[in-house]
Order: C-alpha cells, then sequence, then structure tokens
C-alpha cells in the first residue's frame, strides 16, 4: 500500500511538469578514466540544460576505498531539477553514498561522523532506480544543511563512494532545467515533499 502510494503521487506530479531528456552522457569512467579520488580536487564536468548522465564504479578494495569527487557548474538562469538514479546500479548494502556540497570542492573529512559540511546526501541503492533522489538529498539529517530543491545556478561538488567490498557499478542522470515559475515550483516542492516523506517511512517499515 506504501508503494503504490509514492507512485500515485509522482504520477500526478509528473503531469505537472514535464521534462524531456536526450539522455546524454558527460563523463563515463570505462571511457573516460577514473573520477578523481580526492575531495579537494574533484573531477570538473561540463553539464548542459537536459540530460546529463554519470557513470562510475566505487567499493572497497584490498587497500581503499574507490572515492569518486566531481563538481559541476549549474548555468545562469538554470537549475539542477533532478538527480536520476539509472539503471545498472548496484550496490554492496545499505551503506552506498551521495553527498552533494556548495562550492567546487568537497571539504568534509572522510573520517568524519556526521554530514555537517554537506548541502545534502543519501544512501541509495538499486531500489532507487528510476528515481529522483534530489528531495531525499535535500532533507536535513546528521546535521547537513538541506535545501529547497532545485538547485540554484552555481558551482557544487559531489562525493560518491560504497563502504562495501566492491566494486560496484552506479550511473546518475543530472537533470539541468529552467527555474520554475513560483506557483509551479510551489506545486512541485510539495509533491516531491511528500514522496520524500512517504519513502522514508516505506523504508522504515521495510
Amino acid at each position: 500500500m506504501c508503494f503504490y502510494r509514492v507512485i500515485q503521487v509522482a504520477f500526478l506530479l509528473s503531469t505537472a511538469e514535464l521534462v524531456t531528456s536526450s539522455g546524454a552522457t558527460i563523463y563515463n569512467e570505462a571511457i573516460s578514466g577514473d573520477l578523481s579520488n580526492s575531495g579537494l580536487s574533484p573531477t570538473p564536468i561540463s553539464v548542459a540544460l537536459g540530460s546529463n548522465q554519470i557513470f562510475g564504479t566505487t567499493g572497497r578494495g584490498a587497500t581503499a576505498i574507490d572515492r569518486d569527487y566531481f563538481s559541476i557548474t549549474v548555468p545562469s538562469g538554470l537549475a539542477l531539477t533532478a538527480i536520476t538514479v539509472l539503471p545498472g546500479t548496484t550496490s554492496g548494502g545499505p551503506i552506498s553514498f551521495i553527498g552533494v556540497e556548495a562550492g567546487g570542492q568537497v571539504t568534509v573529512s572522510t573520517a568524519a561522523t556526521d554530514a555537517t559540511g554537506l548541502l545534502g546526501w543519501w544512501h541509495y541503492g538499486p531500489a532507487d532506480i528510476n528515481t529522483n533522489i534530489l528531495p531525499e538529498m535535500a532533507i536535513p539529517a546528521m546535521n547537513s544543511s538541506g535545501f529547497p530543491p532545485p538547485l540554484a545556478a552555481g558551482n557544487y561538488a559531489f562525493w560518491v563512494q560504497d563502504f562495501n567490498p566492491g566494486p560496484f557499478n552506479y550511473g546518475f542522470d543530472l537533470t539541468v532545467g529552467a527555474v520554475p515559475e513560483p506557483a509551479t515550483n510551489a506545486m512541485v516542492m510539495t509533491g516531491l515533499g511528500i514522496i520524500a516523506v512517504l519513502r522514508r517511512r516505506c523504508i522504515r517499515r521495510e
């Protein structure tokens, strides 16, 4: 029942704002090489209006965790409206992680015990495939600041990792769109908030 409530709200929300996407791959570690392992020097990736797909691998190796860091600049007049988990994403359990920090670096230590300094984060997994996780990331948790989605124009740095023995594949589609009109934005944000709350309740019950 909980699952169907989430689907119903998502369907109603999708009819309010349709987004077209070309599914453009902007970075693929299998082709372009490993993303940076340093939050202070993340790999810069250019994003544009529409779909911006990023593919990589992470996981715990024999001697270290393969952490991936990348940064983007959302162009003026646009916004990051969604981060969708793509098919093929795998994880070793409930401790796969994506976080975002404002600016061009991730300054949060890998030894940190909470999310202070991050705008938001989420433990992603196969259950999130084809789901926009931006609303979940936006909710303050473990001392992250939280934010009202979408993310406005500006610089952002991302941190992706899986603590489990890997490797594990991941794919994220960063959708960049026009800044919604105030009325539309309020309606969409309300719907996304409802979805986020329902999903968290579903997770707690499972």
